[in-house]
C-alpha cells in the first residue's frame, strides 16, 4: 500500500545485505574492503567520534554503546549541525565516523570538511554508491540497503546499525578480543534477520495496538541502554509520519520532570526487552501507571509478567542483550505505519520533508 511498509518488511533483507560476504561467523570476524587502506591507523586511534544527523544520529547513538562495550573505545556522537560550529578538539588519535543515508546530508559534509582540514582519520557510513559522502570520506562502508523512496528512514536505519555492529566486531578483533566471544558475537548477528522476519509476521497484532492509540495527541518512549536511541528514533517517526508528538527519553529520567505530563490521555511506550536493566524498566513502568497513564511495552517473547503491568504488549523474539536495538525498532516502525494509516496521514512523502536534507 505504501513504499514505508513494504521498506520495514525489507529490514531483515537490509540486515542480510550490510553483512553478506563481511561476518565470517566461523572465525568471529570481518572482512571490510571499505577500510582495508586505514586498517593498520584503526589499530591505534583511542576515540571514536561520529558525525550524525536526524535518524542516523539515532543510529550512532546504539553505535556508541557497542563500540563501547565490545569495541573497546570510547566513543562520543554529536549531531552533524552543532558538531560544525564547536570548537574542534582535534586529536590524531580519534577516528571521525560520519553516517549519512543519502550521503549528501548538508551539515554531515560540512562537519566532514572541517574534520579533513585537520587532517583527521575519517571514515563514512552511507547507502548510495558515489555520493558526495562516498567520494569524500576516503574509507568506509556501504550499507547496501538499496533505493528508498518513502521519505521517512526505515530498512535504512538497520542498515546503518549493521554496519556498526561490523564496525564494532572488526576494532574488537583488532584488539586481541577473545575469539569465542568473538565468534558469539558474529553468530547471534546473524540470527537477527531471521528473528526480525518473526516480528513482521505478527504485524497485524501490531496494527491492532496502533488503532487503538490512533488519536492520541503525545507519547513518551521510555528506553534505557540500548533501548534509549531506539525511544529517540520511535518518536521520530510519530513525528515524521503519524504527525503526532512524540519525546524518546532515558527511562531514569522520568522522575526528573517528566512524570508531570503523565495522564490518562498520554500513553508511553516502554522498551523493555529482558536485558541487565529489565528491573529498572519495570519500576518506570509502575510509575507510570501509579500516575493512571497507559503503557505499551516492547517486550522479549516469554515474558508474561509485563502482561500484568502493561495495557499492551508489542513482543520481540530473544536474542543477546546487544542485539535487542535491531529486533525492537523493526516492531516500532511497523506501529508507526499503521497509526499513521489509521489517522489517514500522508506516509510516504510527510509534509514539509524532503529524502534528503541538502541544505543547512
Amino acid at each position: 500500500a505504501h513504499f514505508m511498509l513494504k521498506e520495514i518488511i525489507s529490514h531483515p533483507e537490509s540486515l542480510e545485505n550490510v553483512l553478506r560476504g563481511r561476518l565470517l561467523v566461523g572465525e568471529g570476524a570481518v572482512k571490510l574492503g571499505g577500510l582495508e587502506d586505514i586498517k593498520d591507523q584503526l589499530r591505534d586511534i583511542k576515540k571514536i567520534q561520529i558525525v550524525a544527523c536526524g535518524g542516523s544520529s539515532y543510529a550512532a547513538g546504539v553505535g556508541e554503546y557497542i563500540l563501547e562495550e565490545y569495541g573497546g573505545i570510547p566513543t562520543k556522537v554529536d549531531v552533524g549541525s552543532e558538531f560544525r560550529y564547536k570548537k574542534i578538539l582535534f586529536d590524531k588519535e580519534t577516528l571521525y565516523v560520519f553516517i549519512s543515508q543519502s550521503g549528501e546530508t548538508a551539515d554531515t559534509l560540512a562537519a566532514l570538511r572541517e574534520v579533513k582540514k585537520y587532517g583527521g582519520l575519517t571514515l563514512g557510513i552511507v547507502n548510495v554508491v558515489g555520493s558526495t559522502l562516498a567520494r569524500e570520506v576516503g574509507a568506509g562502508i556501504y550499507t547496501h540497503s538499496g533505493p528508498e523512496i518513502a521519505v521517512a528512514s526505515t530498512k535504512t536505519f538497520t542498515g546503518q546499525l549493521g554496519a556498526l555492529y561490523l564496525l564494532a566486531l572488526f576494532l574488537a578483533n583488532q584488539r586481541g578480543a577473545v575469539q569465542s566471544e568473538n565468534q558469539n558475537f558474529a553468530k547471534e548477528l546473524l540470527a537477527i534477520p531471521s528473528l526480525a522476519r518473526k516480528i513482521l509476521e505478527k504485524k497485524s497484532a501490531i496494527e491492532a495496538v496502533a488503532k487503538k492509540y490512533k488519536d492520541a495527541a503525545d507519547f513518551w518512549v521510555i528506553g534505557r541502554k540500548y533501548s534509549y536511541p531506539i525511544a529517540l528514533e520511535a518518536a521520530l517517526k510519530l513525528k515524521e509520519v503519524a504527525y503526532i508528538h512524540g519525546e524518546g527519553i532515558e527511562g531514569g529520567e522520568l522522575k526528573h520532570g517528566s512524570l508531570s505530563l503523565i495522564r490518562e490521555n498520554f500513553p508511553t511506550i516502554a522498551i523493555v526487552p529482558s536485558d541487565s536493566v529489565y528491573e529498572k524498566m519495570v519500576s518506570n513502568i509502575q510509575e507510570i501507571k501509579a500516575r493512571s497513564g497507559s503503557v505499551i511495552a516492547i517486550a522479549t517473547e516469554g515474558n508474561n509478567q509485563i502482561k500484568t503491568m502493561a495495557d499492551d504488549v508489542m513482543y520481540i523474539s530473544p536474542c543477546d542483550q546487544l542485539f535487542t536495538p535491531l529486533l525492537s525498532v523493526v516492531a516500532l516502525h511497523l506501529f508507526a505505519y499503521y497509526i499513521a494509516l489509521a489517522r489517514g496521514c500522508e506516509i510516504d512523502q510527510p509534509r514539509n520533508l524532503a529524502k534528503s536534507v541538502t541544505v543547512e
